[in-house]
Order: C-alpha cells, then sequence, then structure tokens
C-alpha cells in the first residue's frame, strides 16, 4: 500500500500483532477488490468487518484511552475501514453504517478544501450538508446493528463535517441580504472554475480564455461603477495583501463587498497566470502534475459510465493517492523534490485537479446504487428499458401491440429468471432484491398502460373502418 497517507508516529511493539492482523484483514479485502472474475459477496465482506471490530477492541485495550491518528496501525485501519466502506457499497447495503465511512471521511476532504480556497457556491455547502444530514440518520438507524466503536467513530466525524459547513455558511452569509453582490459572487466562481478546467485541457484554449478575461473586464467596470472596487494596485498586489489578512480575525466576517472585490481580484490574476504559462506547470512538479491530471481524467470518465463499469471498492486506489499528495502539503504548499514550494501557477493548478478529483468520487460514492453488483446488470438492463417506455409513452404511445413485442418478451425473460420471486446468482441471494424487483413492476407498469393505450387505438380504428363502410353501402344503395 504504497499509497497509504504518510506514517508520522512509531509503532508501540505491544501492537504488532495488532497490525499483522489489520495486514492480513486488508490484504484479504485488496485480493477480493482486484479478483473481478466474481462478484464480493456480503459473507466475505462482513466476516472481514467483524475481524476488524475484534482488532478495534484489542486496540482499545492495549491504549486504555488513549487517542492517537498517526501511527502505521492507525493508517492501516483506516484503509480496512475504507475498503469494508466500499465493498459495503458494492454489495448493495449503501444504507448501512460501515458504507457511510468513505463518503464520510471524503466529505470531510472536500469541506476542508472549500474552507481552503474561500469560494465556493452556496449549494455546494448545502449540498454535503444535506449528504451529512443522511449520513448521520444512516449511522443512528444502525447503532443496535454495529459495534459502538464504528458508531461513535462516524458521529464524530460527522460532527467535524457539520461544523466546518456551519464555518462555510456563516462565511456566505453577508451575500444572502445583497441578491446582486451574491449573483456577482456566484458568476465569479464559475469564472474561476472554468479558467482553471481551461489550464488543464491538452491544447490551450486561448479564445475561451480572452472572452473569460472581457467579462472579468465588465466585471470590474460594473463593480468600480458601484465603488465596490477602488484599489488600482496591480491584481499580484492586492491579492498579496488578501493572503496576509486571510485566515486572521478580521477576515472571519468579511462584508459582501469584500467577498466579491478579493474574488474578482483572484479570478482577474489567474486569469493574467494562465495566458502567461498557457496551461504549462514548471518542470519541478510535472510528474505530481501528471499523475493528478490522469486521477481527474479517469474519474471524469467513470461518471459517464458508472452504471455499467463501476466498482466501488475501485475508488480506494483512487482515494488513496489523493491523500497522498494531498497530505505531502506543507503548511498548504505543494514542495519539489529540494523541499521548495512550487510558484503560484502550479500551486493553483495542483489544488484545482485535486479538489475537482475529490469532488467526483463524492458525486461517484453519494449516486451509487443500493443494489449489488451481482445484479447491476439486470438494474442496469430495467433502467434502460424504463427509459424506453417512458420515451415511447411521451412520444404518444405504440399505434399498435406489436410494436410492444420486443418490450414484454425482454420483461418477460428478466421477470423469468427469479427463482420464488428472487433473483438467484448461483445459491447466493444478492442485496437489492427490493430495487430490481420495484424497478421491474414499473416498467410491467408502463408497459400495460402502453398496451392498453395500443389497444384502444386499435379498437378506434377498426370502429372508424367499420363506420366508413356503411357509409359506403349506404351510398351504394
Amino acid at each position: 500500500m504504497t499509497d497509504s497517507p504518510v506514517v508520522r508516529a512509531p509503532l508501540d511493539p505491544a501492537e504488532k500483532p495488532i497490525l499483522d492482523r489489520l495486514l492480513q484483514v486488508r490484504d484479504g479485502l485488496e485480493l477480493l477488490r482486484q479478483d473481478k472474475s466474481t462478484y464480493v459477496k456480503s459473507q466475505d465482506i462482513i466476516g472481514a468487518y467483524e475481524e476488524v471490530i475484534v482488532q478495534v477492541h484489542a486496540l482499545d485495550e492495549k491504549r486504555k484511552g488513549k487517542r492517537t491518528d498517526d501511527s502505521r496501525v492507525d493508517t492501516v485501519l483506516d484503509d480496512c475501514f475504507q475498503l469494508i466502506s466500499l465493498a459495503f457499497m458494492t454489495i448493495g447495503k449503501n444504507h448501512e453504517a460501515p458504507a457511510v465511512y468513505s463518503a464520510v471521511s471524503n466529505a470531510k476532504r472536500l469541506l476542508d478544501h472549500l474552507k481552503e480556497a474561500a469560494f465556493f457556491y452556496r449549494k455546494d455547502v448545502e449540498s454535503i450538508s444535506n449528504r451529512i444530514e443522511e449520513f448521520r440518520d444512516i449511522v443512528k438507524r444502525s447503532r443496535q446493528s454495529y459495534d459502538p466503536h464504528l458508531s461513535n467513530l462516524l458521529e464524530a466525524r460527522v460532527e467535524a463535517c457539520e461544523t466546518i459547513v456551519n464555518v462555510l455558511k456563516e462565511w456566505l452569509a453577508p451575500l444572502r441580504e445583497n441578491k446582486e453582490l451574491c449573483n456577482t459572487y456566484e458568476r465569479l466562481v464559475s469564472i474561476l472554475r472554468t479558467l482553471s478546467a481551461c489550464n488543464t485541457k491538452s491544447k490551450f484554449p486561448a479564445a475561451e480564455v480572452d472572452s473569460i478575461k472581457q467579462e472579468l473586464l465588465d466585471i470590474e467596470a460594473d463593480l468600480r461603477q458601484k465603488n465596490i472596487l477602488k484599489d488600482d494596485r496591480s491584481y499580484a498586489k492586492r491579492f498579496e495583501d488578501h493572503i496576509k489578512v486571510f485566515g486572521t480575525e478580521s477576515s472571519l466576517h468579511p462584508s459582501a463587498e469584500r467577498l466579491v472585490a478579493d474574488l474578482h481580484t483572484r479570478c482577474a490574476l489567474w486569469v493574467h497566470l494562465i495566458q502567461e504559462k498557457q496551461g504549462k506547470v514548471e518542470e519541478k512538479f510535472q510528474d505530481v502534475y501528471q499523475k493528478l491530471l490522469g486521477i481527474r481524467n479517469h474519474l471524469d470518465k467513470l461518471t459517464l459510465t458508472q452504471a455499467w463499469s463501476l466498482r466501488e471498492t475501485d475508488l480506494f486506489q483512487f482515494q488513496r493517492q489523493l491523500d497522498r499528495i494531498d497530505e505531502s502539503r506543507v503548511d498548504g504548499h505543494f514542495l519539489d523534490s529540494e523541499g521548495k514550494p512550487s510558484d503560484l501557477h502550479a500551486q493553483r493548478t495542483l489544488l484545482y485537479l485535486l479538489r475537482k478529483s475529490y469532488a467526483l468520487i463524492f458525486q461517484l460514492l453519494i449516486s451509487s446504487e443500493a443494489v449489488s453488483e451481482a445484479l447491476l446488470p439486470i438494474y442496469n438492463q430495467l433502467n434502460t428499458l424504463k427509459r424506453c417506455l417512458l420515451e415511447v409513452k411521451n412520444a404518444g404511445g405504440c399505434a399498435s401491440i406489436r410494436e410492444l413485442y420486443p418490450y414484454s418478451l425482454k420483461l418477460n425473460s428478466i421477470d423469468n429468471m427469479r427463482v420464488e420471486g428472487k433473483f438467484m446468482v448461483g445459491n447466493d441471494i444478492p442485496d437489492g432484491q427490493g430495487a430490481v424487483t420495484q424497478l421491474l413492476e414499473e416498467c410491467f407498469e408502463i408497459a400495460y398502460d402502453l398496451r392498453n393505450q395500443a389497444e384502444d387505438a386499435e379498437t378506434q380504428e377498426r370502429g372508424d373502418a367499420g363506420e366508413g363502410e356503411k357509409d359506403d353501402d349506404a351510398q351504394t344503395k
């Protein structure tokens, strides 16, 4: 596990047996993750979870209340919980406490980065806040089913997330009272993120960046007219002053005007920097840049093909690579091999890729279906069938029952796969039966409605044809 977070504290010799056992569990989980020849089975994951909990109790007994999160044991323990969490999602147990562990950890990373960046949409905070509430509910419901150590750990992490959420909401509070400035602020957030995306494209989009620069100049003229932007110094000097006061008491409750003015300064300086660099990161940081770029691009593709190609446990390798890069920073700065910090362009570029990757992982986690990977092929087929049937319905239905034959045949073939009402894989009954059965019933219901419409249409057509024949006979007579 070369991509585990950096270990800082030395190992207590008394904890060596615990570490050895945790390493065995982690290696076993890694083998399960890498084995694509079969699906992950519930009994394997439940067994790994129970073994880890045994070691947690042993560790707690050794430490007798002392807390540390920096030793080798804590690092491997976190690896085990992360893998178990992702595996719980893979087997369809998304709404149980162990499955929450990975999502909460990722949410904490995201919130830390939002706080560090000091620019974000209100909807970013609200979205994560809503998810945190869902996680808390899951932990609360699962408290009787899982070990108190896990529940207490998850509750503490949820509370840490809620604390940061409250800070971020307070940061944006002044904008709620000024809708016009709020719109300008969110426009600037969008510009800054768009510029960062342009900066990491394989071919630098000069025309697009020029267009954004003009948009910034228009915003600047508007802010100066409203006397919000008064400083005539260079963007670099203004940004330097912003950095000096950032994090101090005077910056904890900025006014709406200050929030907008500072963010405009950052955007203006950023567009200048990326035009100067043309998307080229200094050579000393090319390795980490290429690594982050590769992770971001891979995760981006997964968001498009998630339903068909994602095994949640695969996200573990990306999480750990990102954690290692994130934790290698010193006072927030990326350092080269000589211990020297990167320039502002490289720093901002690397941070953008790091934060974007964490955001993509979080998106993949929260959009994971509560269906075992063993049932996903059936679930995905039913989802596709449902979309097709709805498209037919929205387009006015079928002209005849014959047009429904392909959908009916597919639905019946899936329905016939059930054994005593259950979808079986070998002798196992995978999790997610309820979700798949409900989706199958929805498809049958839509198909039934379409069939009735088609029968009515055919009856009406025959009736119209009959009336036409009577009229012809009458005219002949």
